[in-house]
């Protein structure tokens, strides 16, 4: 059996439905209880990753008879905007290279060409990455 609701109960449940978008005063995502001035939540963007719908899936995905909706999708990689790039890499930058080396056991040079711009093998890639890791951890109070 399904409730109808009336014009009145919708209002009424409106008055105190959260509402998604908006922060509360100290910035945290509002809830039924909050009251006073509403501002808008910020959103941090980290990272993208572009896919494709592949169309002789989609009929499937909509049957809901793929396991895994997700193998629907191909996802297409660009290495300008990979994990490397927009996030190891800038922080290579403010790390002594000193500190890099005594962490990675990479030479000074290969490290500063790796700071030029210069892409390194995946392994050294995951290395420094790590290296980083563990270095701005040391940082932390």
């Amino acid at each position: 059996m399904a409730r109808v609701k009336s014009y009145g109960d919708v209002l009424r449940e409106y008055e105190y439905h959260p509402e998604a978008k908006c922060a509360d005063a100290s910035g945290a995502p509002c809830k039924k209880s909050t009251i006073g001035l509403l501002g808008r939540r910020h959103v941090a963007i980290d990272g993208f990753e572009y896919i494709g719908k592949e169309s002789n899936r989609l009929e499937e995905v909509e049957e809901q008879s793929l396991a895994d909706p997700t193998a629907a999708y191909t996802i297409f990689s660009d290495p300008r905007r990979d994990d490397w790039a927009t996030k190891v890499l800038p922080e290579l930058k403010y790390v002594r290279l000193s500190d890099l080396e005594a962490e990675t056991g990479l030479n000074r040079r290969t490290l500063q060409r790796v700071r030029a711009g210069q892409r390194p093998h995946a392994k050294n890639r995951a290395i420094l990455a790590k290296a980083i890791e563990v270095i701005l951890r040391a940082r932390e109070p």
